[in-house]
C-alpha cells in the first residue's frame, strides 16, 4: 500500500515528530512513502482535532473539507473529528522534477487551442477557433469538451479568487467566466476591443489588449472598468507577481508594469521582438517571443530587463507561451516539437514535444505542466512526482472549541 497507519486512540503511539501540546488520544498516524494517497474511516470523539505532518506537507481531507499542513508543523486551524469520519491524506507538494520529457496527451476536439489556466483543481484550455468549444481536465492529461458562453476567438485564460476568466479578440466587448471551469457565463468588457491577455493578482483581475491604450480591470470579475496603457502598443501577454503586474507587447521594446492594475507605467524590453507572453515565479519575470530568433528577456523587478537566450530549437517559428511552476519555467514554441525549461529564467535547456504542433499555450497546477497546441488534439503533460514521505498525525484535543 506504501503506508502505515497506527490508529490507536488511546495509547498516545505516534511516529510523528511534531506533537500538538494539548493532544490527548491518537486518531490517525502513520506515513506516505511509496503512495502519494490513504484514505480510511475514523472515529473521533467530536472534540478538536490537531493535524500535523513532518518531512513534506500533507493536505488532509476530513469530511470533504481540506486542510493543509506545511512539514514540521501543526495545523492552524481548528477541526472537529466525529465518529465514522472519511479521511484522505495527500502529499501537499511534488518533488522539484526538471520537466525534461512530455507525454502526449489528445484534447476533445480539433481546434485552434490558445491558452491553459489552473484554479481550484481543474485545467481549463480556450481557444481561437471562433466558436464556443473549451475544454478541462482535472489532471492535466485527459481533457473533457465543455461549452463557452459565446462563439468568438478566445485568446486568454485566468484563475483567480474562485473565477476562471477568458477574454475574446473580436474587435468585441464579450468575455466569459465560470466559477468551475465546466460552465461558461458572459460578461461585458468595458469596450469593443481585441483582448489578448488577462491574469489576476493582489485582489483585481486585469486585461490588455492589441494596438490600443486601452486596458481594463475588475475587482469581481464579473463587472470591468476601463484603463489606459502607456503607449498604443500591440499587447499580447500579461501576469501578475510580487506585487506587480507586467505588460509585454509584440514587435517593439515596449513593456508596461502596474502596482494596482489600475494606473500603468511604461518599460522598456529588451530588444524589438515579437514579445508574445510574461510569466512570473520566485523572483523573476520571464518574457519569451515569437520572431523566430533566441532571445529571451528577465527581469527581477518587473521594470528592468536583461537579455537571455532560448535554445535554439524554438527558432524555426518562435517562442509563444511560458509558465511556472515549482521551481521552473517552462516555454513552448509553434510548429516545432521545440521545448524549453529553466530553473533560474535565465538559463534554458531544450525539450523535446511530443509531436511538431503549433504548441500555443502552457500551464501549470497539482504538480502537473499542461500544454496544448493550435488546430489539432494534440496536448502534452508533464507530471512531477510526488514528495515523500509524508508523515502525517489527527490527535483528539480539547473536547471544546476555545
Amino acid at each position: 500500500m506504501g503506508q502505515s497507519t497506527f490508529p490507536v486512540p488511546s495509547s498516545g503511539s505516534s511516529t510523528s515528530t511534531v506533537l500538538p501540546v494539548n493532544a490527548s488520544s491518537v486518531i490517525l498516524d502513520g506515513s506516505l512513502t511509496s503512495a502519494s494517497t490513504y484514505t480510511t474511516t475514523v472515529n473521533g470523539n467530536g472534540g478538536i482535532a490537531y493535524l500535523t505532518a513532518t518531512d513534506n506537507p500533507a493536505t488532509i481531507t476530513i469530511g470533504g473539507n481540506n486542510y493543509n499542513v506545511a512539514a514540521n508543523s501543526v495545523s492552524a486551524t481548528k477541526t472537529v473529528v466525529g465518529s465514522s469520519a472519511s479521511v484522505t491524506i495527500a502529499n501537499g507538494a511534488f518533488a522539484q522534477t526538471a520537466p525534461s520529457t512530455f507525454t502526449a496527451s489528445t484534447m476533445p476536439t480539433s481546434d485552434s487551442w490558445d491558452a491553459v489556466a489552473y484554479g481550484n483543481g481543474t485545467f481549463v484550455a480556450v481557444q481561437q477557433s471562433g466558436n464556443t468549444d473549451g475544454a478541462y481536465s482535472n489532471n492535466g492529461t485527459t481533457w473533457t469538451s465543455s461549452t463557452m458562453s459565446s462563439s468568438v476567438i478566445w485568446l486568454a485564460v485566468t484563475f483567480g479568487n474562485g473565477y476562471f476568466i477568458a477574454v475574446a479578440y473580436g474587435p468585441t466587448t464579450v468575455g466569459s467566466y465560470s466559477t468551475n471551469g465546466t460552465t461558461w457565463t458572459a460578461m461585458t468588457m468595458p469596450s469593443s476591443q481585441n483582448w489578448s491577455g488577462v491574469a489576476y493578482g493582489n485582489g483585481y483581475y486585469v486585461a490588455i489588449a492589441r494596438s490600443t491604450t486601452t486596458g481594463a480591470y475588475s475587482t469581481n470579475g464579473t463587472s470591468w472598468t476601463a484603463s489606459t496603457m502607456p503607449s498604443s502598443s500591440n499587447w499580447y501577454g500579461v501576469t501578475y507577481g510580487n506585487g506587480y503586474f507586467v505588460a509585454v507587447a509584440f514587435n517593439t521594446t515596449a513593456g508596461a508594469y502596474s502596482s494596482n492594475g489600475t494606473t500603468w507605467t511604461a518599460s522598456t524590453l529588451t530588444s524589438s521582438s515579437a514579445w508574445e507572453a510574461v510569466a512570473y515565479g520566485n523572483g523573476t519575470f520571464v518574457a519569451v517571443q515569437a520572431s523566430g530568433t533566441t532571445a529571451g528577456s528577465y527581469s527581477t523587478n518587473g521594470t528592468s530587463w536583461t537579455a537571455s537566450t532560448m535554445p535554439s530549437g524554438g527558432s524555426s517559428a518562435g517562442w509563444s507561451s511560458v509558465t511556472y511552476g515549482n521551481g521552473y519555467f517552462v516555454a513552448v514554441a509553434i510548429s516545432t516539437t521545440a521545448g524549453a525549461y529553466s530553473a533560474n529564467g535565465i538559463t534554458w535547456t531544450a525539450v523535446t514535444m511530443p509531436s511538431s504542433s503549433n504548441w500555443r499555450g502552457i500551464g501549470y497546477g497539482n504538480g502537473v505542466f499542461a500544454a496544448v497546441a493550435g488546430g489539432t488534439t494534440a496536448g502534452a503533460y508533464f507530471a512531477q512526482s510526488a514528495a515523500l514521505p509524508v508523515n502525517f498525525g489527527i490527535y483528539n484535543g480539547p473536547t471544546t472549541i476555545n
